[in-house]
């Protein structure tokens, strides 16, 4: 799988995935064999048959490999969405969006080289695995980015302070140095002094002082350049380690802002949905009111009126029949 350009554990991950694919591929294959060699022990048993038996044979063997394979290709399609839903969580854990190409699951290039790691380098895998046994991939940390932003925060402190340890034993040493420097200085006047009152060879003298300002200057070096490059790499980490605290810092402020965007959000929707109640009770009340005043205004009107009239006459004639048939006709 190196043309792919997958690491060692995207590349095992691959590999499980194509293990447990040729499972299921070969399950299948083997329930649709089944179902020839069903036909051929239940239904050839006689040696000749008419065109209807031969088609029906055909047409019922035909509905078992369809549904066979249409519920194969429906558990590839569920399975590859789990795996996708695995990988979105992963990622949306880390704040990335991941995006895929189509298009280039059609490409036949690629699903050759596919087909040809399937045949070469999963064989060798295969036996490998078999071999040794892997460890399984711990859970990813439910504290998410900003836990594993602190636990790299930490190693990088703790980096930092070995670092300072080291910077304050060279400087002790460049101390040392400097007080054998002195020292040395001093023995050189001593040789002057000594010089001058007893004639010492001038070569000699020479000689003891080169020695020791070239010992003193490799010394020295050698002191400069490790000072140089573990304050470098103290830089370095330092930058690290405040670039990480930004993130953690945008992230918190992010977070924060997404909360308070939401409370302001429920406190509006809230102010909203009471004004509307408040509306909503203004208008109904505006409604009764002014049901009462077309009602106030169809009860002074002349057709209201007369209407009335006549059903009071009209009540009063009923009443007067009634009684007239109570005097004529008691019985009734």
């Amino acid at each position: 799988m190196a043309y792919f350009g997958f690491n060692e554990h995207h590349q095992n991950e691959v590999i499980n995935y194509m293990r447990f694919a040729r499972s299921k591929r070969m399950l299948r294959l083997k329930t649709i064999d089944s179902c020839f060699e069903e036909l051929k022990d239940s239904r050839l048993v006689e040696e000749t048959f008419t065109v209807d038996e031969v088609r029906e044979m055909l047409d019922g063997l035909q509905v078992v490999v369809r549904g066979e394979v249409e519920m194969e290709l429906i558990n590839t399609a569920h399975t590859n969405v789990l795996l996708l839903r695995q990988l979105f969580s992963q990622a949306e854990k880390f704040y990335l969006r991941l995006q895929s190409d189509i298009s280039e699951l059609e490409n036949r290039e690629l699903l050759e080289q596919v087909a040809e790691f399937e045949k070469t380098d999963f064989k060798t895998t295969n036996k490998i695995n078999q071999e040794t046994s892997k460890p399984k991939l711990a859970p990813l940390n439910e504290g998410g980015v900003s836990e594993l932003l602190n636990k790299e925060i930490g190693r990088l402190q703790e980096e930092n302070d070995k670092l300072k340890t080291r910077l304050r034993t060279l400087e002790s040493q460049a101390m040392s140095a400097l007080d054998e420097k002195t020292k040395a200085e001093r023995a050189l006047k001593d040789l002057q002094k000594v010089q001058g009152e007893q004639q010492v060879p001038l070569h000699v003298c020479l000689t003891v002082n080169l020695n020791c300002v070239f010992k003193f200057y490799l010394l020295f070096s050698e002191l400069n350049l490790t000072c140089v490059s573990s304050a470098f790499k103290l830089a370095a980490h330092s930058q690290e380690i405040s670039s990480l605290e930004d993130t953690v810092a945008a992230l918190k402020e992010d977070y924060e802002r997404s909360i308070s965007a939401t409370a302001a959000s429920q406190k509006d929707l809230q102010e909203n949905l009471i004004s509307s109640k408040h509306e909503l009770l203004r208008v109904q009340e505006q409604l009764a009111l002014a049901e009462k005043e077309l009602e106030k205004k169809f009860q002074q009107t002349a057709a209201y009126r007369n209407m009335k009239e006549i059903l009071t006459k009209k009540n009063d004639q009923l009443k007067d029949i009634r009684k007239r048939l109570q005097r004529y006709e008691p019985n009734e």
